[in-house]
């Protein structure tokens, strides 16, 4: 009789326990999903907010792109100069110091 009440007390701690378990795995599967959702929130905002190292080679690149354009634009003017210079020159060669040249 003995055995047979602690047979039904092992039985019942064992139903109970695998409930226990179950209701368990479940809160944990529930709290690893919210994690990775909180994981992937805060991955997308550092991207947005962490300022990122700029690499040597894009500081470089960046740098020889803007020099490029300062020469070009140092080009254009430099032969916008030599444009009114010309025709200053043949405005004086032939008399017309006080009169303006249309561009």
């Amino acid at each position: 009789a003995t055995k047979t009440k602690d047979v039904e007390y092992k039985t019942k701690e064992s139903a109970s326990l695998d409930k226990t378990v179950s209701e368990l795995t479940s809160d944990r599967t529930g709290v690893e999903a919210e994690l990775d959702a909180v994981l992937q929130y805060l991955k997308q905002i550092e991207e947005q907010c962490i300022a990122k190292a700029e690499t040597y080679a894009d500081r470089t690149a960046r740098r020889e792109a803007e020099i490029a354009g300062l020469k070009e634009a140092l080009q254009v003017l430099e032969s916008e100069t030599a444009l009114l210079q010309r025709r200053s020159s043949r405005a004086r060669r032939h008399g017309l110091r006080g009169v303006r040249l249309s561009a």
